[in-house]
Formats: C-alpha cells, sequence, structure tokens
C-alpha cells in the first residue's frame, strides 16, 4: 500500500510491484503528479551514462561529500549523514531505473560548488516522471485509486496493518496491507495551522507551490507514535507568477519517441540554441536573484508603494500586501548592469542564466517599462504620482524612518531612464523539510528511535533530518527512497 501519487509515491509503487508486491496506491488528488510535477524536473548524480559520455570520473563519495559543502552554505545544522549517503550512493542507479522506463535526461551540467558536473534534467519537464511511471505502474498492475483520501493508518498489536481512507462515492473504506504501508504524501506547506504550530506565523501565512501539500501523512504518522525531525524548516521566497498560459516547449509531450530526438539535437547543438530551448520554459520558474536588492532594485506593491526591506532573507510583509503581489522596480543603469554577465535576473543551473532580455523575451506579461516613473506606472495599472513619490522618497532618504522600510542607506539611487518593473512576483513555500524520521531501509521510527513495524515513508514525507540543499537533491531522493522503500516494503516479513 502506497500514500501518495507523487515522484517518490509512483517510485515506491513501481518499485514494490518489480519485486512481485500486489500494490495499491491511493492519490487524494484527481490527477497523479504532486509536488514532483511543480518542479524543474532536475536529479543530480554521478557515474551516469552522460557522465561516462563526457569522460567525467566521479564517484558517490564525492558527491556525498560536496552535499556537505552545499550544507554549509545555507545552515549550521547537523545533517542525516547515514541517509545522505544512502542518497549519494543509490541515485545512480535510480537515474538508470528511470531512464528504463522511458524518462530521458539532458546533462549532466554544472552547478557549483559540486566538482564535477552532476545534474541531470529530465526532458521536457518534470511531467516526464509521472508520464512513464504511471504507464510502468499501470503495466505491472499496481492498482491506483485517485480522489482517495488516506484518514488514518490500521493498527494491530503495534503493527501498521493497513489505511482507511475516503473516496467521493464512499467514506470510511478500509483496505489492510500485508507487507507495509508507505507513506509518500509529500510535505505540509499547504497545511497553515502545522506551518504555524511548527515554523511560525508569517510562514502560515505564505502561500505555498502546491496548494494539496497538507501534511497528511505527518498528522497519520505522528498518530501512531512517529518522530518529526527539522520540522522547522523550509525553503521559500519571491518567485514570478506562472504564465497564464505555459510555452509550447513545456507543453511537449514527453513520450521517448520524442524526447530522444530531442535529447540528441540538444547535445550537438550550439550553445545558443540550447540556451533559447531552455530558456523558452524555464522562465516561468525562475526565481529572481537577491542581487538584484543589494544593487539597488525596489519592491513596490500595486498601490505604488515601497513596503518593506528588500534585502530581507524572506520578505513576509509580501503576503499582506493588496492581491499578495509586489513588482521589482529598478531605473536604466540597474537595467543595463542585469542584462548581461555575471549579473543575473535569476538562475537555471547548468543550463543558462537568465537576464533582463529573457524576460522581455520569453515573459512580456512580466516585463514592464517606461521613460519615466509615471510612464511606467500607467503601463501597470498603478497610480502614476504615487509611483513617482515613492521613487523619489527611496532617492532621498538618508536616514531610516520610524517605520516602515528602511532608508536607502549606501544603494544607489534609482534616476536612470529607462524604468523598467519586473513582476508580479508573489511569496511561496515551495516545500517544509519537516519529515517522518526513518532509519537506513526507509521504516519509520517512533520517539524512542525504535522502528514502528510495517510503517515505511518516502520523499519528503520520510525526508528524516536529511538536509537537501542545492538543486536537484529533493528530486534525487523523492525517486531513490521510493525506489528503496518499495524493495524493503516487497520483501518485507508477513508477505
Amino acid at each position: 500500500m502506497v500514500i501518495g501519487g507523487g515522484g517518490s509515491g509512483l517510485a515506491a509503487a513501481v518499485s514494490a510491484a518489480e519485486q512481485g508486491a500486489s500494490v495499491i496506491l491511493l492519490e487524494k488528488n484527481p490527477e497523479l503528479g504532486g509536488t514532483t510535477a511543480w518542479s524543474v524536473g532536475s536529479i543530480s548524480a554521478t557515474r551516469t551514462p552522460h557522465q561516462r559520455r563526457e569522460g567525467i570520473v566521479d564517484t558517490p563519495q564525492a558527491h556525498y561529500e560536496d552535499m556537505e559543502l552545499i550544507s554549509k552554505k545555507y545552515t549550521t545544522r547537523a545533517d542525516n549523514d547515514a541517509l545522505r549517503r544512502v542518497l549519494a550512493e543509490n541515485v545512480p542507479d535510480t537515474i538508470q531505473w528511470l531512464m528504463s522506463h522511458g524518462v530521458e535526461f539532458f546533462g549532466p551540467l554544472e552547478e557549483a560548488p559540486h566538482r564535477q558536473p552532476r545534474m541531470h534534467n529530465a526532458l521536457p519537464n518534470s511531467r516526464s516522471y509521472i508520464y512513464h511511471l504511471r504507464r510502468r505502474a499501470q503495466s505491472i498492475g499496481v492498482k491506483i485509486l485517485a480522489n482517495a483520501r488516506a484518514r488514518r493508518l490500521l493498527m494491530s498489536e503495534g503493527r501498521v496493518v493497513g489505511v482507511e481512507f475516503d473516496q467521493p462515492a464512499g467514506a470510511g473504506t478500509m483496505v489492510r496491507a500485508s507487507r507495509g504501508v508507505i507513506m509518500a504524501s509529500g510535505d505540509y506547506s499547504a497545511n497553515p495551522a502545522m506551518k504555524r504550530e511548527l515554523i511560525s506565523a508569517a510562514v502560515a501565512d505564505t502561500a505555498p507551490v502546491n496548494p494539496t501539500s497538507t501534511g497528511d501523512g505527518q498528522r497519520m504518522a505522528l498518530e501512531v507514535g512517529a518522530k518529526l525531525l527539522n520540522t522547522d524548516m523550509y525553503l521559500g521566497g519571491a518567485r514570478f507568477v506562472p504564465p497564464a498560459r505555459p510555452s509550447w516547449i513545456s507543453r511537449l509531450p514527453p513520450s521517448r519517441w520524442l524526447m530522444w530526438p530531442t535529447n540528441l539535437a540538444l547535445r550537438y547543438a550550439p550553445r545558443s540554441i540550447v540556451r533559447r530551448f531552455v530558456m523558452g520554459f524555464l522562465t516561468s520558474v525562475l526565481v529572481p536573484s537577491h542581487n538584484l536588492y543589494s544593487a539597488g532594485a525596489i519592491l513596490i506593491n500595486k498601490a505604488g508603494e515601497r513596503f518593506a526591506d528588500e534585502n530581507a532573507k524572506m520578505v513576509f510583509e509580501l503576503a499582506y500586501q493588496p492581491d499578495g503581489i509586489a513588482y521589482i522596480l529598478m531605473d536604466g543603469e540597474l537595467a543595463a548592469k542585469f542584462s548581461q554577465a555575471p549579473h543575473d535576473i535569476s538562475t537555471a543551473p547548468g543550463f543558462a542564466y537568465a537576464y533582463l532580455p529573457d524576460y522581455e523575451k520569453n515573459r512580456p506579461d512580466l516585463f514592464h517599462q517606461g521613460n519615466t516613473p509615471e510612464e511606467l506606472a500607467r503601463s501597470m495599472g498603478i497610480d502614476p504620482g504615487k509611483l513617482a513619490a515613492t521613487v523619489e522618497q527611496y532617492n532621498t532618504s538618508a536616514t531610516a524612518p520610524a517605520s516602515g522600510p528602511p532608508a536607502r542607506g549606501q544603494r544607489p539611487q534609482l534616476r536612470t531612464a529607462p524604468f523598467v518593473a519586473l513582476g508580479p512576483v508573489r511569496n511561496y513555500i515551495n516545500f517544509t523539510d519537516g519529515g517522518l524520521a526513518v532509519n537506513e531501509r526507509l521504516q519509520v521510527l517512533d520517539t524512542q528511535d525504535r522502528v514502528i513495524p510495517g510503517l515505511y515513508a518516502a520523499g519528503s514525507s520520510g525526508q528524516g533530518g536529511l538536509l537537501l540543499k542545492g538543486h536537484g537533491h529533493h528530486l534525487g531522493w523523492a525517486f531513490t527512497s521510493g525506489r528503496l522503500a518499495g524493495k524493503y516494503a516487497a520483501s518485507a516479513a508477513g508477505a
């Protein structure tokens, strides 16, 4: 029995079925996908066919060591070294396993401080994972129940033996699971009550990327004595709102017959062609760099007002602005600076760096320009006088006011035409990192670090204190932990 139909859940279901187990997968939404379907789609791994083709000599041990370097850039918190090794040593096989089921990867691509190129990106995007694993699951007899929301775990003599779930046609359906239950239901980024209790009220008021990540798995596991780790950790911030219509590139079918020649063409195409292909869909998900603000850009709301310290790690005040949106305003001097290397607006690691012209071309819905603040305001539907006053107040503020956003300080004034605004941007919580404690066999642990028999966890549900900083590690863990959890559950005693 698998709870959750995202990347980790599908990987667990397919893996268990490939070991001969009879598998039922419960997905509360009408469609499969989970948070995986909202991601860019990268996995970082070593010893892949892509690395070997490029003559790259790399090892899981080096990957294990570099993951620590990445984590230390963001936190002093201790990592779960055992699970980090599980990931580094097993993700190469995960890449091969996904490829065997039809996923095409483009790479390997660089990302500092990885010592070698390790990032592999699914073509055309993360939908490829769901498309191919769903087809594989259906072909080997996995029973997929959509609109089936797990309610609670069934216990017998201290062992998890099944799940009670609801469907529109009937509530309280119970299914027994002789080999075990794998919790793969994602995080709690869309559960305001859990975020308020475990993180903060400000995070609770911030919208999630995936509105259905409601922490059901964590809640059900806690009810049977499980332990959560790193409950206060999350990744979030301002990001550009998605386009009203997805780009033609993002709508390409992920079938192997189309993606294989696409991959081959990209492999030998000039860098400029590859960049154009990639930026065509990545500008729909990229996050604006904080370097914009330190260089002098400011955040304004739709009333034309500056409302916060842009240099804060996360501008929580954004959630409370009209419609929860803001715009990044810069003058002509800043616009010219962020139109070329090394000053990028946002980063698509290993692929390319997005500059202002990329947004003007690929996301014209986000690009606004005027020769004066008033002209810019009119193009955005903002009060011209209010925006002009805001810019002038920022330019002339020498000392911090008693309340409101801080003074300009040492940042440059915004006086050079043309004036440019990018947005809207909105605050999002990408994901929370509070996962169930698990051992190296993905078995869930209780508050005394004892195994809860019959219960496994994978992906964000079973993150186990593992620090997954850097690109390609959350998805790498989702598929690797799911694949292993399925394998271990299928071989469990009591089958």
